[in-house]
């Protein structure tokens, strides 16, 4: 099945938070993550991804800094800061909620 998935409103800083939860990673490099942890579902195009990037650190949730990527070329580097291993258990609590009471909904007979 290789029908990508449109994402609700709000879930890409979820999934980059989630992401970046394993450690600091550069935006090719987080795309890439989601996208093959999804089984190809998610794809994140770069016009969302570093708009989204960018938001985050803006609301101090991840921090960047320069370095060089896997092929020696220069990146920046993105890592959860301490408020935004905060927001992720509380963005993932919320999301586990959800989709518990969809599937409630989802399953009624």
């Amino acid at each position: 099945m290789s029908e990508r998935l449109e994402l609700p409103q709000g879930t890409l800083d979820l999934l980059i938070l989630k992401a970046l939860s394993l450690g600091p990673m550069h935006g090719w490099a987080i795309s890439e993550r989601l996208h093959q942890v999804s089984n190809a579902m998610v794809q994140v195009p770069q016009g969302s991804l570093y708009p989204a990037l960018h938001r985050l650190e803006r609301r101090g949730w991840i921090e960047a800094d320069w370095g060089p990527s896997e092929n020696n070329r220069r990146a920046k580097f993105y890592e959860l800061t301490k408020a935004g291993r905060k927001q992720l258990a509380e963005e993932a609590d919320a999301w586990n909620r959800l989709t518990a009471a969809v599937d409630l909904v989802m399953r009624m007979a």
